[in-house]
C-alpha cells in the first residue's frame, strides 16, 4: 500500500488532504467531523482582532452549474469569521490537543501595521496549532478595508507583512496569494524575500456569477443589490494550476513549497497539483457541495493509483510534471499527430463532424457509401484535438502521433527521428501514401 503521509514544513499529517479557510473550518464542531471523516488537517478560517466581522444575514453563496445541474463554479460574498477571537483560540487549542496527528493551521487577517501583527502572533501561537497562514487573497470586503488582496497585490506589502510575521512567530508561515493579479510570480517572489516558508495558492477570483433578470440584481443579491465576490470550484481549476505551474518553474521562486488550491474535488485534481509541486492540497468547494466524506474517496483513489504506478510515497511523484511546464515558444513544433475515430466506439451522432466543418478544418468526412459515416481525411486534419473534446463517448476518438518515417499527408513532409525532423517529400503529399 502506497505511503500518503504528509510532511509539509514540518507539519505532519496522515495523508495530504487539507481543508481550506473557509466555511468548513469555521469552528470546532465542523473541524472535529471532519477529521473523524479522514480529513488529514485543516486551515482554521481566517481569524483577526475584535470586534470580529458582521456578515450579511442573507444569501452569500451564487453558483454556476451546468446543464444537469451539476456545480461548475461557486461564489461566495462572506467575509472572515464573525465569532470572538477568544473563542475560536480556544477551539484550535481543544482540537489540536484531541487530534495530535492532524494539521492546523491558523488563517490570520488583521491591518497592515506591525503592531496589529505582532499582537495576534503569540495568541495563535499558544494554542499548539502547527503554523500560520497570511490571507492576502480575499477579493471581497476585507480588500476595501486595506486587507486581504489590497495586500497580496502589492509584493512589497507581502513582503513587508511576512517579515513581520517570521520575525515575531516562530510558526512556520504561509502565504496565501490571490490570483487577481497580472502575473502571479511576483507575490510568489516577495514572499519568499519575506521569508515565507511556503504560498498556497489560489484564493477565489472576483466574480459576478449572474443577474437577476426581474429585480436586476446580482446575484447573490442583498435587499436588492449584489457585490463581486470569490469564485471558486471546477471551474477555476485550469487557472490555479498554471499559477502553481508558473510558481514552481521560476528560477526564482523554485524549490518553495506549495499548497495547491482550486478546484479539487476528486483525487485526480488532487495528484495533478501535487504533480506540479504541491506538497499538500487544499479543498473547501467540494466539502461544501458533497460533504466531509468525500475526503475517503480522494484518499483510496490517491492510494490505488499510487499503488498502480510504483509510487511508494508522496515524494515519488511530487513535482514530477513541473519541469514539463515550458513556454509555448520551447514546443517541439516537429512534433505531428493525427485524429483517429473508432467506428465500433462511434455512436453516430456527428458532433465531431459539426464542430469540425463549421469551425476548424473540414477534416472528417460524413458520408460511406450514402450511409453516414464518420471518418478523419489525414491529409486536412492537424491535429488539433477539437473533435476528442467534443465528442461524447470517452477514447472514442483519439490522437495518434506519426511515427518517424511516416509522412505527413496534409504537408508533404516526413518524421525524420522521434518526432524529429520534418524534411519536404518531393511527391504529391496528396498522392503519396508512406514515406520512401
Amino acid at each position: 500500500m502506497a505511503d500518503i503521509r504528509s510532511n509539509f514544513l514540518g507539519i505532519r499529517s496522515p495523508n495530504p488532504f487539507w481543508l481550506a479557510s473557509a466555511p468548513p473550518t469555521d469552528k470546532e464542531y465542523n473541524v472535529r467531523r471532519a477529521f473523524k471523516a479522514g480529513w488529514g488537517g485543516v486551515v482554521w478560517k481566517t481569524v483577526g482582532h475584535d470586534p470580529a466581522c458582521v456578515n450579511v444575514n442573507g444569501p452569500r453563496y451564487g453558483a454556476v452549474w451546468g446543464p444537469d445541474r451539476r456545480l461548475l463554479g461557486f461564489s461566495n460574498i462572506e467575509l472572515i469569521t464573525d465569532r470572538p477571537l477568544q473563542l475560536n483560540l480556544q477551539e484550535i487549542k481543544a482540537v489540536k490537543r484531541d487530534f495530535p496527528d492532524r494539521a492546523v493551521v491558523v488563517s490570520l487577517m488583521v491591518p497592515c501595521d506591525e503592531a496589529s501583527w505582532q499582537s495576534i502572533l503569540p495568541l495563535v501561537e499558544d494554542t499548539g496549532c502547527d503554523g500560520i497562514e497570511l490571507n492576502f487573497g480575499c477579493p471581497h470586503g476585507m480588500q476595501e478595508r486595506g486587507m486581504g488582496s489590497a495586500v497580496g497585490q502589492v509584493p512589497e506589502y507581502i513582503e513587508m507583512v511576512t517579515r513581520w510575521c517570521k520575525a515575531h512567530s516562530r510558526l512556520p508561515v504561509i502565504v496565501k496569494l490571490t490570483p487577481n493579479i497580472t502575473d502571479i510570480r511576483w507575490p510568489a517572489r516577495a514572499a519568499r524575500r519575506g521569508g515565507a516558508d511556503a504560498v498556497s495558492l489560489i484564493n477565489t477570483i472576483n466574480s459576478i456569477t449572474s443577474v437577476n433578470l426581474d429585480t436586476f440584481s446580482p446575484e447573490p443579491s442583498i435587499d436588492g443589490y449584489g457585490s463581486h465576490g470569490g469564485y471558486s470550484g471546477p471551474a477555476v481549476k485550469p487557472i490555479a494550476l498554471n499559477m502553481v505551474a508558473e510558481i514552481a518553474r521560476d528560477p526564482e521562486t523554485k524549490g518553495l513549497p506549495l499548497s495547491g488550491i482550486g478546484g479539487i474535488t476528486t483525487w485526480r485534481d488532487a495528484a495533478e497539483f501535487m504533480a506540479l509541486g504541491c506538497g499538500t492540497v487544499q479543498v473547501c468547494t467540494a466539502a461544501m457541495t458533497y460533504g466531509f466524506k468525500i475526503v475517503q474517496e480522494m484518499i483510496a483513489g490517491l492510494e490505488n493509483w499510487m499503488d498502480a504506478k510504483g509510487h511508494a510515497s508522496l515524494d515519488s511523484f511530487v513535482g514530477r510534471a513541473a519541469g514539463r511546464a515550458t513556454d509555448w515558444q520551447y514546443l517541439n513544433l516537429n512534433y505531428v499527430a493525427k485524429a483517429r475515430i473508432d467506428q465500433q466506439l462511434c455512436i453516430k451522432c456527428g458532433r465531431c463532424y459539426i464542430a469540425c466543418e463549421d469551425t476548424s478544418h473540414q477534416a472528417i468526412t460524413a458520408l460511406a457509401n450514402g450511409k453516414r459515416h464518420f471518418e478523419v481525411i489525414e491529409a486536412e486534419c492537424v491535429g488539433c484535438n477539437l473533435c476528442v473534446n467534443v465528442c461524447p463517448v470517452e477514447n472514442c476518438i483519439t490522437m495518434e502521433p506519426l511515427a518517424a518515417g511516416v509522412l505527413d499527408r496534409r504537408t508533404g513532409q516526413v518524421v525524420d527521428g522521434e518526432y524529429g525532423n520534418w524534411t519536404t517529400h518531393p511527391n504529391n503529399p496528396m498522392r503519396v501514401q508512406a514515406a520512401e
